[in-house]
């Protein structure tokens, strides 16, 4: 049996497989997860893109998705595939407080020291909830992640294989020389008709400032500079001042 563990861990570790460790009450429960991703390196190399590219995630929470960009050679980034959030708290708008059951929304940064390869949801990524805005306002929280299966209280559950797929990417980027993946998190498309919409929602302000982010996105085909200035994120050359925090990853 031994020997047999052995061979097994041996080959996990040989073609990107894992055998994680659950803990279902007092017991640690051995669950085998086993993804290849033989196939999945041939996809990135089928679009132009490889393992260890800068890259950059996007959410969408009322379309439930989740975005994976990648940057090419010429520095732009581009959007390499999109996966379906299998489960989300709350509903549109930011954490406020701890235990609200909500999920965050804004700009936040991902480094190594975030990745959680151990996870009892396969793998997951802390979002890094509060930043430096939330703080400002006060907002309290913990533990916020993207991470795999589908149950949620306060994370974005995207389902093991998928976030086999996004942790591989954002683990290989930071291990070649990406400081911190960036991670903006929206309510919804953001098109001037979906924020129309809602001009009556409480929320509406606070989606313009978000609005103005990931059009600057759009504009320059990368993740713009972030500060969170008295409440408020400003971008690019915008966030500077005395009065301005940067939008940073844990260190």
């Amino acid at each position: 049996m031994a020997i047999a563990i052995g061979v097994l861990l041996l080959s996990a570790a040989l073609v990107g497989r894992f055998v994680l460790t659950e803990r279902t009450g007092d017991r640690d429960i051995a669950t085998e997860r086993v993804y290849d991703r033989t196939q999945f390196v041939a996809e990135l190399t089928a679009a132009g893109f490889a393992l260890g590219d800068r890259a950059y995630v996007r959410i969408f929470k009322r379309e439930h998705k989740l975005e994976l960009w990648l940057q090419r050679a010429g520095g732009r980034y581009a959007l390499f595939r999109d996966y379906d959030i299998c489960k989300f708290s709350g509903d549109l708008g930011p954490k406020l407080k701890e235990g609200d059951k909500q999920s965050p929304e804004g700009f936040y940064r991902v480094a190594q020291s975030q990745l959680n390869p151990n996870s009892r949801h396969h793998l997951s990524f802390n979002l890094g909830f509060p930043n430096a805005f939330d703080r400002q306002l006060g907002r309290t929280g913990s533990a916020l992640m993207v991470h795999g299966g589908c149950s949620s209280i306060g994370c974005y559950a995207i389902t093991d294989p998928n976030v086999d797929e996004v942790y591989a990417v954002v683990e290989a980027a930071l291990s070649h020389g990406q400081d911190a993946v960036d991670v903006h998190v929206f309510p919804f498309r953001m098109t001037a008709m979906a924020l129309a919409a809602e001009g009556g929602n409480t929320w509406a302000p606070f989606w313009r400032n978000l609005k103005a982010g990931h059009d600057l996105f759009e504009a320059v085909g990368t993740p713009p500079r972030v500060a969170a200035c008295r409440g408020e994120y400003r971008f690019g050359a915008d966030a500077e001042g005395p009065e301005c925090a940067v939008i940073a990853a844990w260190s």
